[in-house]
């Protein structure tokens, strides 16, 4: 394998490019090769190639879109930590999703950078998360970092009884729904309340829609009248 190094003779941080449309995947590698520490060592279009580059090239740092074809985000992360578990994984994306961004955190990712970001802070986030092997760097809004913490506490199962309590479904209903007990459905909502810190149902929800944990299902249904 090869081990590119700067003109001054040190190891330069080896990169590979994962983002399904060509021009921004095009555009961020130019962004990288202004600055002679990094070298893009692959990239790919999709999540697939992407686990196949990162297991091939042992990178030091994948820079990884969310919205690609394949496996998902979370299913891709936790195949290219497996692959390559010293690889540091950042997400660059256009998506602010509180849901997403507490799954990816679990997973260990090491950064979640949106789009937005201008080309300095990516070069900077980049070099401080290479240099820092403790350092998460988030570029997200308040909120959706308030909701990821919220996110990261509420299990898979709880999301989904929480969704039903929001279409106004009882405990009865949920248990019927889920293939559940009503006391295990009980438990859940005991646990959803206590997570969110929520006084009730209607609270939880709010919450939980608040932190875009869930989808506005009011909001929903009047889009579709």
């Amino acid at each position: 394998m090869s081990n590119p190094t700067e003109p001054g003779g040190q190891r330069r941080i080896r990169l590979v490019l994962v983002d399904d449309h060509v021009l921004l995947r095009d555009g961020v590698r130019q962004i990288l090769e202004t600055d002679p520490a990094f070298s893009v060592v692959a990239d790919a279009g999709t999540g697939d190639e992407g686990i196949a580059r990162v297991s091939r090239t042992q990178p030091d740092i994948v820079l990884l879109d969310v919205q690609l074809p394949g496996p998902g985000p979370v299913e891709t992360v936790r195949r290219m930590r497996a692959a390559a578990p010293h690889a540091r994984i950042v997400l660059l994306t256009m998506y602010d999703d509180a849901m997403l961004l507490g799954q990816l955190i679990d997973l260990g990712i090491r950064g979640y950078l949106l789009k937005s970001i201008s080309h300095a802070e990516l070069l900077s986030n980049l070099h401080a998360i290479y240099r820092d092997p403790s350092r998460v760097v988030l570029s997200v809004s308040p909120r959706t970092l308030a909701g990821a913490d919220a996110g990261a506490k509420l299990s898979e199962r709880e999301i989904e009884v929480l969704e039903l309590v929001a279409a106004a479904m009882t405990n009865a209903q949920v248990a019927g729904r889920l293939g559940l007990t009503e006391a295990t459905v009980k438990r859940h909502v005991r646990n959803i309340f206590a997570k969110l810190d929520a006084v009730s149902r209607i609270d939880a929800v709010n919450k939980a829609i608040a932190a875009r944990l869930i989808p506005d299902t009011e909001r929903l249904a009047s889009n579709d009248r």
